[in-house]
Order: C-alpha cells, then structure tokens, then sequence
C-alpha cells in the first residue's frame, strides 16, 4: 500500500506499465475533471476510473475489503475520510466473497486519512476499510482507478 500527494505520483513509476498510465492521468487535472460515475474505460477492463461519490459514515457502519487481481488508485477529489489499513490475515475468515472481491470485519493496524489530492494505491491482498468518518459524516468525492495487475487467479 502507498499514500502520497498526487505532486509525488511520478515516484512510484515503474512497478506495473498500467499503474504508470493510471499516475499520468492522475495529474491530468482536465481527464480528472472529466471523470463521471459511469467507467471511463482506458485500457478496456484492464485499466478503468469513475468518480466515486458518497457520505462518510462511523467506523462501525464500515468493513474492510481487499482485491484479487486489480490494484486500486483512490485520490480524494474533496471531503476527507479515515481509512483502515490491516492485514486479511488478522481479520480472520471474509464474510463475502464475488469474484475480485473479499469483505472482512476486524480491526485495523493503522489508519490515515485521505484529503484532496491525496492518493492510496492499494495492492491486491491488501485489506483497506473506506468511508470512515473523520470527525462527522461528510461527502467525499475520489476518482478511483481500478488496474488489472493479475491476469490468472
């Protein structure tokens, strides 16, 4: 897992040709602009971003999720929230599995809070709780991007 200021993306170049891409269009200050709900594909399913919208919520409104074959970006448009990092390890058994997707309670081994312009880039295996309210519930707006980084199971 990394969490820097979108002024830093350039750092992490070189670990995957798709992440590179998606850190160019995350200081494209115009392609984020442009970014609505609906997928705006990049790379077909290999390399995608939307606007993700919503209200924060108590921590214990939330769960953790990790990934199995795509790494996410999440940079934080406006609003902030708290986010749990942990291990899937410590969180036991998931409660719900889809195909890149597993859900797990627990609790977390850190926490940081994400403001504009900030980034995560979560790696598949890591387990990341969102929508965790800082101090009371607000909306936040973060463009994520989702890249395929494993193309077998």
């Amino acid at each position: 897992m990394i969490i820097a200021k979108k002024t830093h993306a350039n750092c992490y170049k070189g670990i995957h040709p798709r992440l590179d891409k998606a850190l160019e269009l995350l200081q494209d200050d115009e392609f984020i602009a442009s970014v609505g709900t609906d997928k705006v594909f990049i790379e077909g399913d290999a390399l995608y971003a939307f606007l993700n919208e919503y209200t924060t919520v108590p921590f214990e409104e939330t769960y953790f999720e990790a990934h199995k074959k795509y790494l996410d970006i999440q940079m934080v448009v406006s609003g902030q929230e708290m986010c749990g990092i942990a291990d899937p390890a410590t969180l036991g058994e998931p409660f719900k599995e889809k195909p890149d997707f597993k859900g797990y309670h627990g609790d977390p081994e850190q926490c940081v809070t994400l403001r504009p312009d900030n980034f995560m880039i979560v790696f598949p295996g890591d387990a990341h709780r969102l929508k965790i309210a800082v101090n009371e519930p607000e909306l936040v707006s973060k463009v994520v991007f989702k890249i395929l980084v494993y193309e077998e199971e």
